[in-house]
C-alpha cells in the first residue's frame, strides 16, 4: 500500500501495523553472553521487549528474527509466555540488515505500517511504541530519538580536533516505523548498492525520505554490554517503586 492509500484511510480507521523484532545478533561485547536470553528480572530480555509489543493496540502482529541456534529456544519462549501476536519465529541473515529484510518478507502482505525493533531493548513503553505508530501513519516513517547531554568532540590520530555542537544531534532509537511499501522498498535499494546500514531510518533516507522523531526515553536502553543489564535492572526496580 502506498503512502497515499494510507493517508486515505478514514479518520477513525486505525492502519495495520506489523512489528519485526530483530534479534539476531552475536552480542560481542556481551562477554559471551546471548543478550536477548539473559537474565533481566525475573525475566529473559526478550520477554520484555515482546510482552511490550504483545500488549501495545498499536500492534497487530509481530515477527520475530533470531539466529539459527537460538530458534528453538525462541519458539519455545514464545509458546511458554503465550505471545499470540507472534506468527512467525524466523532465522536472520549475516548482518541485521539481511535479518531486516528477512522479516519484512514475513509480515502480513496487507499491513500499512512495519515497525522494526532491537529485540535488546526490553524496556520500551506502550507510549513510545505508540507515537511512533501514530506518526508513521501521518509522515511515512517516524522514530524515537532523545538529545545528546555529554559534550561531542571529533577526532582525528586519536586527538580532539574540534567541538561539535550537540544541539542538532539526537541519538535515534527503536521502534522505527514507516509505510510498509517504503521501508522494503529502501531496504532493498541498500542492499543493492551493498550498504550493510545498522539504522533502519538510515535506509529511507539515501531515498531522499525524512524521518519525523518522536520522543524516545533514556529507558528504552539498548542491553549491548553487562553494564546495561545493571542498568537496565536498576530501571526495572524503581518502575516497581513508582520512582519512574
Amino acid at each position: 500500500m502506498g503512502l497515499l492509500s494510507l493517508f486515505k484511510r478514514k479518520k477513525d480507521e486505525e492502519p495495520k501495523c506489523s512489528a519485526v523484532i530483530v534479534s539476531a545478533g552475536l552480542a560481542r561485547r556481551m562477554g559471551g553472553i546471548d543478550k536477548v536470553l539473559a537474565p533481566l528480572g525475573e525475566l529473559p530480555v526478550l520477554v520484555h521487549t515482546l510482552y511490550a509489543f504483545q500488549d501495545c493496540p498499536s500492534i497487530q502482529e509481530v515477527v520475530v528474527v533470531t539466529r539459527e541456534d537460538l530458534l528453538v529456544e525462541v519458539g519455545r519462549i514464545c509458546r511458554e509466555f503465550s505471545f499470540d501476536k507472534v506468527r512467525k519465529v524466523i532465522v536472520g541473515g549475516q548482518e541485521r540488515i539481511h535479518s531486516v529484510q528477512a522479516g519484512l518478507a514475513e509480515v502480513d502482505p496487507e499491513c500499512d505500517l512495519i515497525a522494526i525493533h532491537d529485540g535488546a531493548r526490553p524496556l520500551v513503553s506502550q507510549e513510545i511504541i505508540r507515537d511512533a505508530v501514530t506518526r508513521a501513519a501521518l509522515t511515512g516513517a517516524a522514530a524515537p530519538a532523545i538529545p545528546l547531554v555529554d559534550t561531542i568532540k571529533r577526532i582525528e590520530d586519536g586527538q580532539a580536533v574540534e567541538t561539535v555542537d550537540r544541539t542538532a544531534l539526537w541519538a535515534v532509537q527503536t521502534p522505527q516505523v514507516f509505510e510498509a511499501g517504503l521501508i522494503r522498498a529502501a531496504t532493498q535499494k541498500a542492499l543493492d548498492d551493498g550498504e550493510l546500514l545498522t539504522d533502519d531510518c538510515g535506509a529511507v533516507e539515501r531515498l531522499g525520505m525524512r524521518v519525523t522523531l518522536t520522543p524516545g526515553s533514556r529507558e528504552n536502553l539498548k542491553i549491548t554490554t553487562p553494564l546495561d543489564l545493571i542498568l537496565g535492572e536498576a530501571i526495572l526496580q524503581a518502575r516497581v517503586e513508582g520512582a519512574l
